[in-house]
């Protein structure tokens, strides 16, 4: 077949080869179709699209931006979860504290020796146990524990040794005295009674020493029975726990302030509003999440009918909400 003349008077062989050229250049993906293609790649702000986010409607969620949200969200809700869980955990080791004070604070007394086998004897879990012992009280050995605020007053502790059947010493902090109007000492200290006596208290841990806080003579900073033990000279002493009186027979016609009549308990309804808090914490990303999530829905579908029919919506009921100044305006207007 005859080739045409080209109308500029070319050679038909150049020609040819032009269209070849063109045919080829439309085939292969290259230089000619690439700023096209990054142009459409670009969001209107100039920003890199990821090809989900540019489209109408929900696609944009399922973008590797808001499904890193989305990850954010629930890292953050497990580890909320985890410490609400940690919270419930403590709720229910506060609850049982709680139960064994409360059954050992009202326990029936058990004879001291029963209960501490040996001198040094004593479990966290026999704090506040009654224990009944016989002996006599000391009062030439009796201590004063310094520092004992109760009630917002300053004072001492008294603390009087009593020996026990066996020989043993066992200490028995027997009240509150305040300190005197004068001097860093009380003014007077009820005394022990005399002779024989059948006691019943609850045990107490030995306590740590306290760093800065010494005593001299017949004082002590803590009722740290190991030096207490050194201070009445002597090993047969309950180096474990002592007790706080609770009562005593003969009753003397006037004692020191007790310092403790109600069993002490730990607070559970702290844990679980620690607890609910949390799991609050966690449906709050998820709502903020949410919330983020629809704002830009609406800021990405603006321009569609649906959308704009909904803002109206909103902007009419927005409208409709009359504040208190509104009306109080209107009642000014309406008067004048």
């Amino acid at each position: 077949m005859a080739q045409p003349e080209d109308p500029l008077g070319r050679p038909r062989e150049g020609l040819a080869r032009l269209r070849r050229a063109r045919r080829l250049s439309e085939r292969v993906p290259g230089r000619a179709g690439l700023p096209t293609e990054r142009a459409s790649r670009r969001a209107p702000g100039g920003r890199e699209d990821d090809g989900v986010s540019g489209s109408g409607g929900w696609r944009f969620a399922f973008s590797r931006r808001w499904l890193g949200y989305l990850a954010f969200a629930v890292a953050f809700a497990i580890a909320c979860g985890c410490l609400s869980a940690w919270q419930l955990a403590r709720s229910k080791e506060a609850a049982a504290a709680n139960a064994l004070i409360s059954d050992n604070f009202y326990s029936k007394p058990v004879p001291l020796t029963d209960e501490l086998g040996s001198l040094n004897a004593y479990s966290p879990k026999q704090e506040w146990t009654r224990v009944q012992v016989t002996g006599t009280y000391q009062k030439d050995d009796e201590l004063l524990v310094r520092n004992r605020p109760f009630n917002g007053s300053p004072g001492f502790e008294v603390l009087t040794p009593l020996r026990t059947a066996d020989g043993a010493l066992f200490m028995i902090d027997r009240g509150w005295v305040p300190t005197g109007n004068t001097t860093d000492a009380p003014d007077s200290v009820p005394a022990a009674p005399s002779g024989t006596v059948t006691v019943v208290a609850r045990l107490k841990a030995s306590e740590p020493a306290i760093p800065g806080r010494t005593a001299v003579g017949r004082q002590v900073g803590t009722i740290q029975l190991s030096v207490v033990k050194q201070k009445l000279g002597t090993d047969d002493v309950y180096t474990g726990a002592y007790g706080l009186l609770d009562s005593q027979k003969p009753s003397p016609a006037s004692t020191p302030t007790p310092t403790v009549t109600d069993p002490p308990t730990q607070d559970e309804g702290l844990h679980w509003s620690y607890m609910i808090q949390w799991i609050i914490f966690a449906l709050i990303g998820f709502f903020g999440l949410g919330y983020a999530l629809l704002t830009e829905y609406r800021k990405r579908n603006e321009h569609t009918p649906e959308e704009q029919a909904k803002a109206a919506e909103r902007q009419r009921k927005r409208a409709l909400k009359r504040t208190d100044s509104d009306v109080e305006d209107e009642l000014i207007d309406a008067t004048r």
